[in-house]
């Protein structure tokens, strides 16, 4: 992707212009927020999860199940397979960086890291950055405003959806400055639109080829970030090291964070080796999803001599959507009732209990355990509003608030269950013909293939066979291993396979890469079920339209309304909260964010001030 670059021709220069008289009302500031205003005032001197205070030094290794074959993941060919920890949440922005922060503690403010200042307008047609002149990428050039339009018209042009959907919104870029430039769009529509902006990832313009971006590669790239690439083995293993020189350690959004001198992060095949790993030191801290292992698989030496503790933190975001996916692009998954009745013959009370000893809590919905959700809550009136034109897009009982996921008797075989969901079956014109489920009409069994890569999701997939069997379906179960599993993900070659959706505080631009009609036919998305619904288009445009914390509820109720009703995927568990098993040799600060755990703020043990 990235190599010495002699010239391009991407798009016409930057503009140059004196800002209009009117704009000149709208004031610079240290961040933006999405509704309302950011909750740290101008000069806060660092984040409040973060401990200033956290020694320099030493390394942290982690360990990832998959694999990887790219340092590209802005793009198609490495949405899947990219390497881990260059830019994400729970790993920091180690080699690229953004033009404004998040805070993991505010649902989405921004506040200033390349660039110092922002301002937009109430309208937001237009956002204007202020870059921080010490502002640099690892090889010392200094970060400007080319390398800022540069990085937003390439991937604009050849990045993966749904940045690329967003960065081609903008209608012109002008430069107000030397170290400045307002970027205008073509109407204030979509609020949310400026602040994806700010998170784009910045490109040294001299050291990426335009002509290559779109293909994988292996060669590291050039970053602003922390940390430069001192190991890559395509596969097995990563390693990150931080940069001495780095040009933002005192800002205030980064004081306390990249306190490692070495991040390594090592892929295993399968979640059981990962696990043996992290017992015997090899991976020094573990994000448990399992409830029988949290439960009694840390009966290891480590452990009990005490060099290895248990972490529990709490979150305020909503629970991740666990969910069997539908590819309802396959014939058999085409009518809806189809896969309701086969939700209904999961039965959680029986999973939960002979599987995961009781300890996982069911999910509903989308945005469970948030004022976001729509379970338990009869459809408002703006809600009601928004659907007036999708007659039919949202079933009675979830517009009413009475849905719940179909609950069978702990049993595994539950009679009432069974009869309904045969019922249900029959009515999508399937009948029982030598104890197997055919099609009326065309004689052709019910059939399908569940692909699974973990021991847990075979275990829960063979419960769900013997279950399905009962009533005449034939399922069969496919474990692959994790780079078959995403190839196959990547290409939609599946009938039913685990996702998990994660759930923000401010879902927003990202919706319509998973749900959007036009995302349903780009390989690579994350729509891997295939959803074309009118009323989620436009309910994910109101979203991201919304003026007002209420009328933004609304609209994402309203969608967790059209998702639960269109039964794209069967809603499994989630746990209550973050487990994480950590040796001693780390350390993190006493308060986790909103948004949970990130080891970006960890430090080591051993490090000395």
């Amino acid at each position: 992707m990235l190599t010495a670059f002699l010239g391009m021709a991407l798009a016409a220069p930057l503009s140059v212009s004196a800002p209009a008289f009117a704009d000149e009302t709208v004031p610079w500031g240290h961040g933006i927020s999405m509704h309302g205003k950011p909750a740290l005032p101008e000069g806060f001197t660092h984040f409040p999860y973060a401990n200033p205070d956290a020694p320099k030094g030493g390394r942290i290794r982690l360990g990832v199940q998959g694999t990887f074959d790219s340092l590209n993941q802005f793009i198609l060919k490495g949405a899947w397979t990219s390497a881990r920890g260059m830019k994400e949440r729970q790993m920091g922005q180690n080699i690229f960086e953004s033009l404004l922060i998040r805070s993991n503690d505010e649902a989405f403010t921004l506040y200033g890291h390349l660039a110092e200042a922002v301002r937009m307008p109430d309208e937001r047609n237009w956002i204007e950055f202020r870059l921080n002149p010490a502002a640099k990428f690892s090889n010392d050039k200094p970060v400007t405003v080319e390398d800022v339009e540069f990085s937003l018209k390439i991937m604009s042009e050849k990045g993966r959806p749904p940045f690329k959907g967003w960065y081609s919104r903008i209608t012109e870029f002008e430069r107000t400055g030397e170290r400045s430039i307002k970027l205008h769009f073509a109407d204030g529509k979509d609020r949310e639109l400026p602040l994806l902006i700010a998170l784009a990832p910045i490109f040294s313009k001299s050291d990426t080829n335009p002509d290559t971006f779109d293909q994988s590669t292996l060669v590291p790239p050039v970053g602003s970030g922390p940390y430069t690439f001192k190991e890559v083995d395509p596969g097995r293993r990563v390693v990150y090291e931080r940069d001495p020189d780095y040009w933002a350690k005192d800002l205030p959004v980064k004081v306390g964070f990249d306190n490692f001198d070495v991040i390594s992060i090592d892929y295993f095949r399968d979640s059981n080796a990962l696990l043996e790993a992290f017992k015997k030191g090899d991976v020094e801290a573990l994000q448990i999803g399992n409830p029988a292992t949290w439960e009694t698989g840390f009966d290891f030496p480590a452990f009990n001599e005490g060099r290895v503790v248990k972490d529990v933190f709490e979150k305020g975001t909503p629970a991740p959507m666990l969910g069997l996916a539908f590819n309802t692009r396959r014939p058999q998954f085409q009518d809806k009732r189809v896969r309701q009745a086969l939700g209904m013959l999961v039965d959680f009370d029986f999973i939960n209990r002979t599987l995961f000893r009781g300890l996982y809590q069911r999910t509903a919905g989308y945005w469970d355990n948030s004022e976001l959700s729509s379970i338990g809550q009869p459809a408002s009136a703006q809600e009601r509003h928004l659907l007036v034109e999708f007659e039919g897009a949202v079933d009675s009982d979830v517009m009413d608030g009475t849905w719940r996921p179909s609950q069978a008797d702990g049993s595994g075989r539950d009679r009432a269950v069974l009869r309904g969901a045969l019922s249900l079956l029959q009515e999508a014109g399937y009948k029982l013909q030598d104890r197997k489920l055919v099609n009326a009409e065309t004689g052709e069994p019910l059939s399908f293939e569940i692909l699974v890569r973990t021991q847990d999701e075979e275990r829960v997939a063979l419960t769900l066979q013997r279950t399905m069997k009962l009533v005449g379906v034939d399922m069969q179960v496919r474990s692959v291993d994790a780079s078959q599993f995403e190839e196959r993900r990547f290409n939609f070659d599946f009938d039913m396979l685990f996702n998990s959706w994660s759930a923000s505080l401010s879902p927003g631009g990202e919706q319509y890469a998973r749900w959007s009609s036009e995302a349903a036919d780009i390989k690579g998305s994350r729509n891997i079920v295939g959803a074309k619904e009118p009323a989620l288009d436009a309910l994910i445009d109101a979203m991201v339209a919304a003026r007002s914390r209420e009328d933004f509820v609304a609209a994402v109720r309203a969608m967790d309304r059209v998702l639960i009703s269109g039964a794209y995927a069967i809603p499994l568990y989630h746990v209550p909260n973050e487990w994480v098993g950590r040796w001693t040799t780390l350390e993190h600060p006493e308060k986790s964010p909103t948004y949970g755990h990130q080891y970006d703020n960890w430090w080591s043990a051993t490090a000395s001030q």
